[in-house]
């Protein structure tokens, strides 16, 4: 794999921010990001270079390997899934993440404080399970 180092450079990113993202949820309530707008700032943050970790990581793969290109972030997923580099079911919730990172994106004006605090509670393990699923694609080639 000729981007073995994009790869692991984007991995240790991604796992940067979750320890970011991991203080974050330790340490803050809800109530603490609405109240705190520098807080909320680095949630918002760290939320959306998570997911442009893990897109730029798919993106990677899909064009070493050659697949079909995916027309939207939410296709990198799809496409990681059907091809089995990641297991079919994180593939439909990263494709969650990937309409979540547009919002994050481009509609950041319609954010909802209360449902970034629920993916801060509870679907950081998601990107743990991604890069178990990432690291272990990239041994076969290693």
């Amino acid at each position: 794999m000729s981007n073995y180092k994009e790869l692991v450079i984007r991995l240790e990113k991604l796992r940067e921010y979750l320890k970011i993202l991991k203080e974050l949820k330790e340490k803050c309530a809800l109530a603490d990001f609405k109240r705190d707008n520098v807080l909320r700032g680095a949630l918002e943050r760290y939320l959306q270079l998570s997911a442009e970790a893990a897109i730029d990581i798919g993106e990677i793969i899909i064009s070493e390997l050659m697949l079909e290109t995916p027309m939207s972030h939410k296709e990198i997923f799809e496409i990681m899934g059907k091809e089995k580099i990641i297991p079919p079911l994180l593939a439909v919730r990263f494709c969650d993440i990937a309409k979540f990172r547009n919002i994050l994106v481009h509609d950041y004006v319609k954010l909802d404080l209360e449902k970034m605090y629920d993916y801060l509670r509870n679907d950081l393990a998601d990107f743990k399970k991604y890069i178990i699923a990432i690291a272990k694609f990239i041994k076969k080639f290693n």
